[in-house]
């Protein structure tokens, strides 16, 4: 099999991060499949980038969530590279931080993790072949103040992540995590948004307190995170499993 030709689905890929992950991938010859939370909008997404196809579902549904996976599967050959990207946060002080937000963190941005390698993994393990990358977050290695619930959730991401690939290590199935820091996205425009009209500050100084972490003082791009998505997926990254690496600019 080769790598040129393997069949690449990622999730959440209709905007921001996943979509420069799905482009980065059909750039570089791979057939892909886009996952989007709804059938127009993934369709469109793959029509745009020109993937091979595309199917929907929400994430946190995990019936739903395999189904697309499978049909995914059927349609376009059994999925080597599975990259786990759909998520989201939520924010909140700890006086109004409940277990509910908790647990829709973890719905979003966690249990998606485990049904999607569950139903990739049989036909991996029987190829001897399989890359599962899941972009988490340096959420995931470090703590924020006012977003608790999303910290634990992508902690959470990192943790399982290091565990499936010592318990995946022989079987030619690598899995690891992409941290990103602040990442020039329509989330990251949305926040500035929500901000500029809560507080009246102003959008450059808004936008400061995000770049202000980041040692190379800029937002992250997401075509920085899908070259390195890009590469932990290939076969001479076979050696590197278990890892969250952190696309940051120097802030871990």
């Amino acid at each position: 099999m080769s790598h040129a030709s393997s069949h690449v689905l990622v999730t959440g890929a209709s905007r921001g991060i996943g979509r420069a992950i799905a482009l980065a991938f059909v750039a570089a010859g791979h057939r892909v499949t886009v996952l989007g939370r709804n059938p127009e909008s993934a369709a469109a997404a793959a029509a745009a980038i020109g993937a091979a196809g595309s199917v929907a579902a929400d994430v946190t549904d995990a019936e739903a969530l395999t189904a697309a996976l499978v049909s995914a599967a059927a349609e376009g050959g059994p999925i080597d590279v599975l990259v786990n990207n759909a998520g989201g946060a939520e924010t909140a002080p700890v006086s109004r931080l409940d277990v509910d937000q908790l647990r829709r963190m973890m719905a979003l941005n966690v249990e998606p993790l485990l049904t999607a390698v569950r139903a990739v993994l049989p036909a991996m393990k029987e190829r001897q072949f399989g890359r599962i990358v899941t972009v988490a977050s340096t959420a995931g290695l470090k703590g924020y103040p006012y977003v608790g619930a999303y910290c634990a959730a992508k902690h959470a991401v990192v943790g399982l992540t290091r565990a499936l690939a010592l318990e995946l290590a022989t079987t030619g199935v690598t899995v690891n995590a992409v941290c990103p820091g602040f990442t020039d996205t329509d989330l990251v425009s949305g926040s500035l948004d929500q901000l500029e009209a809560k507080t009246g500050r102003d959008r450059a100084a808004l936008l400061s307190e995000f770049t202000k972490v980041n040692p190379m003082g800029r937002l992250i791009r997401p075509e920085e995170v899908a070259d390195c998505v890009l590469w932990l997926s290939g076969r001479g990254a076979g050696a590197i499993t278990g890892q969250a690496i952190a696309v940051a600019g120097g802030e871990l």
